[in-house]
C-alpha cells in the first residue's frame, strides 16, 4: 500500500466563491482591454480628422490663391500700369474719372499751359491745328468740371469743351463763363477734333505714347506766373491765339 493519497479529481474543483472571483478578475481585464482598444480608436479617429481638416484647409487655401490670381490676371487686362492699380481701380468704380479733355480753339500748346498754369490747373497741354487740348491731372470726384469752370472765369471770353469718361461712361458739355452749357454725344465731338482725342478718352492710346509719336506736349507744371505770363506777351506781339480773351 502506497502512503501517496490517491488522486481525487474533485480536489481540483473550485469553490462557487473562487470561480466568481475569477469570473470577476476576467471581466475586469476585458473591460480594460476594451477601454484600452477605444482610446486607441478614439486617437486614430481623432488623428483621422485633423488630416481631414488639414486638407481642406490646404483646399480652401489652394482655392482662394486660385481666385486671387485669377482676379489678379483679370486686372492685369484692364489695368494700366503707368497709371497705378488703385487709381485705375477707382476710375473702373467711377469714384475717379479716368481720362478729362478740355478741348479749346487754340492751336498752341505752350498758350494753353500758359492759361492753365495762371488758372491754377494741372494739365499736360497737346497742340494740334483743330485746337490744344489740356489732359487734366486732378482726377478726384468734380474736378474736371471745376477746372473747366475756374478756366473759362479766369480767361473772360474763352469757351471750352469738357470730356469726362467716368466709369467706361463718356460724357461731354460746353463750358463758358464757368457755367455748364449744352451736353453733345461723344461721336459729335469725334468728329470735330484730332483722331488722338477719341484715342485718349477710350483708353487706346497714352500721353506718353503721343509724346513719342512727336505730339507738341506743354506741362503746366512746368511754368511759374511769370513764364506764363511771358507767353501771354509773346503770343500777344505775335497775333496768335487767344483772340477775343483776356486774363481775369
Amino acid at each position: 500500500m502506497s502512503d501517496d493519497k490517491d488522486f481525487n479529481p474533485d480536489d481540483t474543483h473550485f469553490s462557487d466563491e473562487e470561480l466568481e472571483a475569477a469570473l470577476a478578475g476576467f471581466e475586469k481585464e476585458f473591460e480594460n482591454d476594451t477601454d484600452t482598444g477605444d482610446d486607441d480608436q478614439a486617437d486614430s479617429a481623432a488623428d483621422a480628422k485633423s488630416i481631414d481638416n488639414g486638407a481642406d484647409a490646404q483646399a480652401a487655401d489652394d482655392i482662394s490663391s486660385s481666385v486671387a490670381d485669377a482676379v489678379n490676371e483679370a486686372m492685369a487686362d484692364v489695368v494700366d500700369p503707368s497709371a497705378g492699380f488703385d487709381n485705375e481701380l477707382a476710375g473702373l468704380l467711377g469714384d475717379k474719372a479716368k481720362m478729362a479733355l478740355i478741348v479749346t480753339r487754340i492751336a498752341s500748346a505752350d498758350l494753353l499751359a500758359a492759361f492753365c498754369q495762371l488758372s491754377d490747373i494741372s494739365a499736360a497741354c497737346i497742340g494740334a491745328n483743330q485746337g490744344a487740348v489740356a489732359v487734366l491731372k486732378n482726377l478726384d470726384g468734380d474736378a474736371p468740371e471745376a477746372a473747366a469752370k475756374d478756366l473759362t472765369t479766369v480767361v473772360s471770353g474763352m469757351v471750352v469743351i469738357l470730356a469726362v469718361n467716368r466709369a467706361d461712361k463718356l460724357e461731354v458739355s460746353m463750358i463758358m463763363q464757368g457755367q455748364v452749357g449744352q451736353t453733345f454725344a461723344p461721336p459729335v465731338l469725334f468728329s470735330s477734333t484730332p483722331r488722338f482725342v477719341e484715342d485718349l478718352m477710350l483708353g487706346i492710346v497714352s500721353l506718353n505714347q503721343l509724346k513719342t509719336q512727336g505730339f507738341e506736349v506743354v506741362e503746366s507744371a512746368d511754368l511759374d506766373h511769370d513764364q506764363a505770363m511771358q507767353i501771354l506777351a509773346d503770343h500777344t506781339k505775335r497775333g496768335r491765339g487767344g483772340r477775343g480773351s483776356h486774363i481775369e
